[in-house]
């Protein structure tokens, strides 16, 4: 009662059917995608509130002066992204979408002339970035966790949230002496078809010796059981049953400030699948193979990062 006495009875039923519609997704679409979407329309509808707007029934005039707004406030990617989702949005709820309208793609362009449109690349982690950081990843446990995300991250190529899912069930021996460790859900993967990710012999001994580790220190706590490839520790002695993907960008840059490299981006989870791309172009693996084992869908993509460093030229 209190949010239509402060919005309106109109509005309030609007937002409900919102609300209707990010239930419907759930499942669907992958929860990053749903908390974007859910984010940037919280973050048109509060404008849209302080503008006497309705977020649903707008116009392109409204439309424009939101990307105004934003402009003053985001850099272009965000930018992107927000006008992105609202589109997406719109034809979910299949009402008119203004943001294809030519006005407002005009005004984008413009703003993007205006403010530049390039983004900073993650800072590549290559093998030979990989073997700087290595003598700085600590002792015990916590030592051998960072080394196990560093060949972990470089070998698969993936993103943090596929990275924490990792288990040790995952892994399988192929004939031939071949390891390989098995992606069962992933970003441009929503069906959970997966496919199996080659891994050296080095990093598939490293994970059954941190396999090991694990069992040995086992601290009476269940939640050590789980199956989880990477996890956390708490006090140098205690393992938890998982890590979060938010953890992975601050071991990174953790490592990184030890090591005393300097980089013109810090480094971050995504820095392991550009690290590695890069690397697979210099061992002559072709772009479709690259992409394959990248997961990426647009050859544009991983064109953007190799361009980044100058390797194409």
């Amino acid at each position: 009662m209190l949010l239509k006495y402060i919005i309106g009875e109109h509005m309030a039923a609007s937002i409900a059917v919102v609300d209707e519609l990010f239930e419907k997704l759930d499942g669907a679409m992958a929860k990053n995608t749903i908390r974007a979407y859910r984010s940037d329309f919280e973050h048109f509808t509060n404008w849209c509130l302080s503008n006497n707007t309705h977020p649903l029934e707008h116009d392109v005039p409204a439309m424009l002066k939101y990307l105004l707004f934003v402009s003053t406030e985001s850099k272009v990617a965000t930018l992107n992204r927000r006008i992105a989702s609202l589109s997406s949005l719109f034809r979910f709820l299949g009402i008119q979408d203004h943001t294809k309208h030519t006005d407002v793609f005009l005004l984008l362009k413009k703003i993007k002339r205006q403010k530049g449109s390039a983004q900073l690349q993650a800072e590549p982690l290559t093998r030979d970035m990989i073997k700087k950081l290595s003598p700085f990843v600590g002792d015990g446990l916590t030592g051998m966790r960072n080394l196990v995300l560093l060949h972990l991250g470089h070998q698969t190529m993936r993103r943090r949230s596929e990275l924490c899912k990792f288990t040790f069930s995952d892994l399988c021996a192929l004939p031939g002496g071949r390891y390989a460790i098995k992606l069962r859900f992933s970003k441009t993967d929503q069906e959970g078809k997966g496919k199996l990710l080659p891994i050296d012999t080095q990093t598939f001994d490293l994970l059954m010796r941190w396999q090991q580790e694990i069992k040995r220190n086992n601290v009476c706590d269940a939640s050590s059981e789980s199956d989880f490839i990477l996890r956390g520790i708490l006090g140098a002695t205690h393992i938890t049953a998982s890590l979060s993907p938010n953890s992975i960008n601050r071991i990174l840059q953790d490592l990184q400030a030890r090591s005393g490299i300097i980089t013109s981006v810090p480094f971050s989870g995504h820095s392991f699948r550009v690290g590695g791309a890069l690397d697979l172009l210099m061992d002559g693996v072709s772009m479709e193979k690259i992409m394959l084992r990248g997961g990426w869908q647009s050859e544009s993509t991983v064109m953007r990062y190799l361009r980044a460093w100058d390797l194409l030229t």
